[in-house]
């Protein structure tokens, strides 16, 4: 069995959950528009740039999940996946993820999987690495469990998995990583087959000169 790691934001989303679940909660009200649009901006273009400050991100992002009880936040996600998660969804990365249906196949991403964990049953990935919000007596804490599934934790958080499954990265013949971001190099450079999507300008520069090949998944 080979391995098929697929980044979410950007790659087999045409947009990003983590700035969108943050927009939809100022849309309903939960959120100030006025304080937390900015912010949600600023952290974006951080992440674009390569300069994102995980922790202090992860600070704003966790912080709402933990104001409200967990059946008010699981039927605003409801919502959200309605709104804006199935109108970014790319069926060429449904296509994409089905070409891998023999392989053991993962999502990874950075943004947390209580936003994530229904985006990837939505594309049948059986898997899910993810940020993971902190949890206490079936709530959140507005923390963070774990190391974030971030750059080098994501390598980190991928290595710990496999080693569950009483396997490691090397053990498998060949293994794909689609990203689309230059925070993924860290992960990209790791597996046997790294493939650029829809890259990043850094993404792409690094791909050109190591002979990654470069797909787009927009249609």
């Amino acid at each position: 069995m080979n391995l098929a790691l697929f980044d979410l934001d950007n790659t087999l989303l045409a947009g990003d959950s983590d700035f969108e679940w943050a927009q939809f909660l100022i849309e309903q009200g939960v959120l100030d528009r006025e304080v937390y649009e900015a912010q949600n901006n600023h952290f974006y273009d951080q992440y674009k740039a390569g300069t994102l400050d995980i922790r202090e991100f992860l600070d704003f992002q966790l912080k709402p999940l933990a104001r409200y009880p967990r059946a008010t936040l699981e039927a605003w996600h409801a919502e959200f996946m309605t709104r804006k998660i199935m109108p970014i969804v790319r069926e060429s990365a449904r296509e994409l993820v089905n070409r891998h249906a023999g392989d053991l196949r993962v999502l990874i991403t950075a943004t947390n999987s209580f936003v994530t964990a229904p985006v990837a049953r939505v594309f049948g990935i059986e898997h899910l690495i993810a940020t993971e919000p902190e949890q206490r007596d079936g709530r959140f804490t507005g923390g963070v469990s774990d190391i974030p599934c971030f750059r080098e934790g994501k390598v980190q958080r991928l290595e710990a998995w496999l080693k569950l499954q009483g396997r490691a990265l090397d053990t498998f013949d060949k293994s794909w990583f689609y990203s689309d971001s230059l925070n993924d190099l860290p992960l990209l450079q790791r597996v046997t087959h790294p493939v650029a999507v829809d890259p990043d300008d850094t993404l792409r520069a690094h791909a050109m000169r190591n002979g990654w090949p470069v797909i787009t998944l927009s249609s």
